[in-house]
């Protein structure tokens, strides 16, 4: 196969119609690369925050397991739909949402894997749509989850936390998690390189890949822990609690800017959990 440029990396202004579409051909494009690479850590069945591996088994932010039985789930950004498959195997009813449907093949393909091992109670129900524009009916769901799914890809991250709110049942909880903020600072880098802030934090300009041609092919969008916080409150949803996951002991994986020695340096990863007011 004839490989074109390598796309040049720049910071600019990109906006909502550019980020979707280049988003969801990316991840068309590297769907096939990034679950032979991270699959297995992320279990066909198991329900990861994030390249720390901080699992929702121990850390029940979306609540204890056992109150998870017939609660209607929405995954934002579901990927494969590893987190959806845990939450079936809990009892909960989840419906598994991307835009990418190259990585909604993968949830199919390993919904029918485990369906024949006798392992699975079912395939996850699954939709292709943009986390901006649910198409779901109001008051539609128990609770709502995204580890590392839809916002970090998101122009306006604002607009879908309002749309979770409404399709979330008042009491809800909607829990998410995305790169730290802080990080945005550092060279995204697993080694010492990535150790000296080289960019402001305040800077809210997109991480954009974009081809010869200067048209997106990857975007990447950077909200402050204070941006982060006031959208979720003008959604109407009410921040409970922040975890900031400590890299542990066991875990000796590099993934992408992720790395032990980071880690165990400067926070990775940040899980928002919220409660619709």
């Amino acid at each position: 196969m004839i490989q074109g440029p390598e796309p040049e990396a720049t910071r600019r202004i990109a906006g909502a119609t550019e980020s979707s579409r280049a988003n969801r051909h990316w991840w068309d494009r590297n769907a096939d690369e990034y679950q032979l690479e991270h699959g297995a850590f992320l279990r066909d069945d198991g329900f990861v925050w994030g390249p720390e591996g901080l699992d929702e088994a121990d850390a029940a932010l979306l609540g204890p397991a056992a109150e998870l039985k017939d609660q209607a789930v929405l995954e934002v950004g579901a990927g494969a739909a590893q987190c959806s498959r845990w939450l079936a195997a809990q009892g909960a009813r989840p419906v598994a949402l991307d835009l990418s449907h190259r990585q909604l093949l993968h949830a199919r393909r390993i919904d029918e894997a485990t369906d024949h091992a006798g392992a699975a109670p079912g395939p996850v129900p699954l939709v292709q749509a943009d986390a901006g524009r649910l198409p779901f009916a109001d008051a539609s769901f128990d609770l709502a989850c995204s580890a590392y799914g839809a916002l970090p890809f998101v122009a306006d991250t604002a607009r879908v936390h309002r749309e979770v709110r409404r399709v979330l049942r008042p009491g809800g909880r909607w829990v998410f998690s995305v790169t730290h903020p802080v990080r945005w600072a550092f060279p995204d880098e697993a080694g010492p390189e990535g150790l000296t802030a080289s960019s402001s934090y305040f800077d809210r300009t997109p991480y954009v890949e974009q081809d010869e041609r200067g048209l997106a092919v990857y975007v990447e969008h950077h909200r402050t822990l204070g941006d982060r916080v006031r959208e979720i409150a003008a959604a109407g949803l009410r921040l409970v609690d922040l975890v900031e996951p400590e890299w542990p002991q066991w875990n000796d994986q590099e993934w992408g800017g992720w790395s032990p020695l980071r880690g165990r340096l400067l926070p990775g990863t940040a899980i928002f959990v919220c409660v619709a007011e």
